[in-house]
């Protein structure tokens, strides 16, 4: 009845489908008729809308993912039924819904969810003839919202492999064993129970095998498909949408299928992973705040869910490398770029890249812009309402220099990781512009997306001056430090930033110790080289001693600042955040594999410190 064989359809669910997270609207969709995307013969277009500001009239689009969407079904023209169509690929590379259609089901979506007090898995339809979005189907969720959310289990890859395959991750657990290619369900009798199911796609004459599946591959399917809506029933890991799963692993043995970090991930072998189940409950909750390092959106939904203070560390250059792979300034530059390209074979290649990655972009600038901010957002949803620490780009010389045309703009140094970084570039000529694009994403997730969690922070900041070129630079970009509660951090991560702490204290609203630059600069060696790898070590005194101090000259401040520490040091000796404790840190950000573990650590010294405080007042 609705025309959206002329148009697209798609599914939604009012939750994350994969995480069980709350707080996001999640929307398929494809050109044609739904069936497509339901049976998983196409990989749709993919949104996230965040709900709590959504409500508040913003506009919060964290997420969109461009599918293939190679066909599409539609009704056959004497009337008799419907036939597959190739899609063109013009709009394959364009996004079925608008932006403004995005929100509208989204709102539906809510609307719906709150009528039924449950979270929803909705079917929609956009007629092509009227330009009409309608609501076709709504049911229950039939997973997450049945799930006992007092315990906590989590998967944790203990060791790395070669990795052969990646996809969209179904679940959050880790499965393996032998695989077996089932080509169609005419061989299903050959499949044996604790197998690996490698296939195409599936659809419900599958089901009996799946029950019995260590983990599914398929090369097809969205997240709201066939094989990935049984899966996640059963609580088998699945990995979707690996586009040559049946070639790739055809010769391969024994696999380990990986859904815990938020992208699907298949390895070669058998690796090992532990399980880790809490009560929640019973979780202690110290004073000094339990805080996360974070750099890959996909597994913010996932991650958050372990009981955390915040993200004290949210990496920039994760989301340019793998989601933009592009510099900046060739961006900036593009169009110039293009019409030199006509002479220049090398840089011919770099505008069709760029082309490739931002195909459903004319102002390449905004391709930037709207993928760094919508991966930034994905975390502070993710997180939300705890603060969201995110760390402007860091990346050295020769790491800028491998993006897609970076060549172009970058020098060659001979120690890049004390040469031109972080604070040094931003108020450069020849990189601030870039850096106006970094702060219009941070822009758009506080005031358009409404996620003003998300604080900023500027690394490798050699001195108070610096500081304020940078604060300058922000706030001609309209990013300025205390509007709207914009608070702006510094890494302390140079010895100058602890022998000046006071005069930095005076520019930043508080600091984040980086405990590996930190020891490197203290102890005068290269944590990259191998030859002097013996000497470094977060636990020396010397490093201890400027942590100390630089803790105890924040909190004298007048306002106080507040000091964290987002290194790995914490993460990987337990008695320096015993240390750190000692000194009155107030934030310590881990990896989120050891934020339990440490968690319950803390506690124990706060209680220790507190019987001893009372010992002496006695």
């Amino acid at each position: 009845m609705v025309r959206s064989d002329l148009a697209c359809s798609g599914v939604i669910f009012s939750m994350d489908p994969e995480s069980g997270f709350r707080d996001v609207v999640y929307i398929t969709a494809a050109y044609g008729l739904g069936e497509n995307v339901v049976q998983g013969v196409v990989n749709p277009d993919q949104f996230y809308v965040f709900k709590p500001t959504l409500k508040e009239g913003f506009s919060p689009i964290v997420e969109k993912k461009l599918g293939t969407k190679e066909k599409k079904l539609v009704y056959k023209g004497d009337g008799t039924g419907t036939e597959q169509q190739e899609v063109k690929v013009g709009e394959q590379r364009k996004f079925a819904l608008n932006d403004n259609e995005v929100l509208t089901l989204a709102r539906w979506a809510c609307i719906i969810e709150e009528h039924y007090d449950t979270p929803m898995d909705i079917e929609w339809a956009k007629d092509g003839v009227t330009g009409e979005l309608f609501i076709v189907q709504a049911r229950p969720e039939t997973v997450y919202s049945q799930m006992d959310m007092a315990s906590l289990k989590t998967y944790v890859l203990e060791e790395a492999g070669k990795l052969l395959l990646t996809g969209e991750a179904v679940g959050t657990r880790i499965g393996q064993g032998e695989v077996n290619i089932i080509e169609s369900s005419s061989e299903i009798h050959k499949f044996k129970k604790g197998q690996v199911l490698v296939t195409d796609m599936t659809d419900p004459d599958w089901e009996p095998i799946m029950k019995v599946a260590s983990a599914i591959v398929t090369n097809k399917g969205g997240r709201t498909c066939h094989a990935a809506i049984v899966s996640r029933e059963l609580g088998v890991p699945c990995v979707i949408s690996t586009g040559k799963g049946t070639e790739v692993l055809r010769k391969v043995k024994q696999v380990t299928v990986d859904c815990s970090q938020g992208r699907g991930k298949i390895y070669e072998g058998k690796l090992k992973y532990r399980i880790e189940e809490i009560e929640v409950s019973k979780l202690p909750r110290p004073d000094t705040k339990i805080m996360m390092n974070f750099g890959i959106p996909d597994g913010a939904f996932i991650q958050s869910q372990i009981p955390n203070d915040g993200v004290g560390l949210a990496r920039e250059e994760f989301i340019i490398n793998s989601y933009i792979g592009i510099h900046p300034m060739a961006l900036i530059e593009y169009a110039e770029l293009k019409k030199a390209a006509r002479t220049d074979e090398k840089l011919a290649k770099v505008i069709e890249e760029i082309d490739k990655r931002s195909a459903s972009y004319e102002d390449k600038r905004e391709f930037f812009i709207d993928t760094l901010a919508m991966g930034i957002a994905k975390i502070a949803a993710g997180f939300y309402p705890n603060e969201v620490i995110v760390r402007f780009s860091d990346f050295r010389t020769n790491e800028y220099a491998n993006l897609v045309g970076g060549y172009r703009y970058e020098p060659e140094e001979r120690n890049p990781m004390i040469g031109w970084r972080g604070a040094s570039r931003y108020y450069d000529a020849k990189f601030k512009p870039a850096f106006g694009l970094e702060c219009q994403a941070i822009k758009k997730v506080r005031d358009v997306m409404g996620l003003t969690n998300v604080k900023v922070m500027v690394p490798f900041c050699r001195t108070p001056e610096e500081g304020r070129k940078v604060i300058k630079a922000m706030a001609e970009f309209g990013l300025a430090q205390g509007e709207n509660e914009l608070e702006v951090y510094v890494m302390c991560e140079i010895p100058s930033n602890v022998i000046l702490a006071e005069e930095f204290a005076s520019v930043f609203d508080g600091f984040s110790i980086g405990s590996n630059d930190l020891t490197q600069l203290t102890l005068g060696l290269d944590r990259d080289s191998e030859l002097v790898a013996h000497i470094f070590d977060e636990r020396n005194e010397a490093v201890k001693r400027l942590v100390k101090q630089v803790i105890d000259i924040a909190h004298r401040h007048k306002p106080r600042r507040k000091v964290g520490i987002c290194g790995q040091a914490p993460s990987d000796f337990p008695e320096f955040a015993d240390y750190l404790v000692e000194c009155g840190i107030d934030s310590i950000s881990l990896n989120p594999d050891v934020i339990l573990s440490t968690r319950l650590n803390i506690a124990a010294v706060e209680d220790r410190i507190k019987s001893r405080s009372k010992r002496k007042g006695t």
